[in-house]
C-alpha cells in the first residue's frame, strides 16, 4: 500500500518506520514550539497526504515522550480521514512540570494507517443479551 505525501514546508520530514515490523511511522514537527506545563498546541508537520480509499490515519503518542517528558497527544488516537487534504497537524499537550521545546525534525507522534469499515445504522427495539450485560467502567475489577 502506498500513501502519498507532499511537502509544503522545507523542514518537513516524511513519516517512516523506525524498525521492521513497527505498526506506527514516526511523525516529525517542522516548526519550533515551546509548550509550557499544562499547555496544548497544534504542531505542524509541513505535510499534506493522500490516503488510499478505505483507510484512515491514526495519530498516536510516542511512549518515550510521554514517559520521559509528560508530553502526549490530546486527541488520541486522532483520526485523519481519507478525504482530508490540509496540512497534517498534531495536538500536543505538556503534562510535565517543565517547559518542553519541540524542534523541527523532532519525532512527536506515531501514525498508523488502518482500514475503515463502513456500516449502516439501524434502529431496533432491543439487542441480544450477553454474560457481561451493561457492566462497564471497572465492572471487572480495578
Amino acid at each position: 500500500m502506498t500513501v502519498k505525501f507532499m511537502r509544503i514546508h522545507p523542514a518537513a520530514v516524511l513519516p517512516a518506520y523506525a524498525h521492521p515490523g513497527d505498526a506506527g511511522m514516526d511523525v516529525c514537527a517542522c516548526e519550533t514550539v515551546t509548550l509550557q506545563p499544562g499547555e496544548r498546541k497544534l504542531v505542524k508537520t509541513g505535510l499534506v497526504m493522500e490516503l488510499p480509499h478505505g483507510t484512515e490515519a491514526q495519530m498516536r503518542p510516542r511512549s518515550g515522550l510521554a514517559l520521559k517528558c509528560g508530553v502526549t497527544l490530546l486527541n488520541t488516537p486522532g483520526t485523519i480521514d481519507e478525504g482530508y487534504r490540509g496540512e497534517v497537524g498534531v495536538i500536543l499537550i505538556n503534562l510535565g512540570t517543565e517547559p518542553f521545546e519541540v524542534r523541527p525534525g523532532m519525532r512527536i507522534a506515531q501514525m498508523v494507517i488502518a482500514p475503515v469499515l463502513r456500516v449502516d445504522s439501524v434502529e431496533v427495539d432491543g439487542v441480544s443479551g450477553t454474560a457481561r450485560g451493561a457492566g462497564g467502567f471497572g465492572s471487572t475489577g480495578a
